[in-house]
């Protein structure tokens, strides 16, 4: 599935469940529309091993991204000027922006990576299925 196949379920009224909540929305982008996509793309007509191989290395760029969005790789330095990537979430009705946060400033997408693995998006649900 993508994210196109689900509606995005009513955040949390409390400011920090809504923000986890939020983070746990981009990991659930990012599960279905990164690595599900990369995954429903391994040819069936591999064997067993290169499935399992071709699964491990989708799991590792996703980790990978999961890093960069953490701060823990991903920056260019010299002297003093540095480049590195931001990844945030927002939230938005018709009108605009209701919050938006930087995900290098969250609870941390490596952390969350195990938990979305597994298809747990956090205590508040953050899609419905259509």
């Amino acid at each position: 599935m993508a994210t196109s196949d689900f509606e995005l379920a009513e955040p949390p009224e409390d400011a920090r469940e809504r923000e986890l909540w939020l983070q746990h929305a981009a990991g659930f982008i990012l599960f279905e529309d990164v690595r599900r996509y990369a995954v429903a793309r391994v040819d069936p007509s591999h064997g067993p091993e290169a499935k399992a191989a071709a699964l491990k290395a989708i799991d590792d760029a996703v980790y990978g991204l999961m890093m960069v969005i953490d701060g823990v790789t991903g920056a260019l330095r010299h002297a003093d000027l540095s480049v590195r990537l931001s990844m945030s979430v927002r939230l938005e009705r018709d009108e605009g922006a209701i919050q938006q946060l930087d995900l290098f400033e969250g609870d941390g997408a490596c952390m969350g990576y195990h938990s979305w693995r597994e298809g747990d998006f956090g205590k508040h649900p953050v899609v419905r299925q259509r």
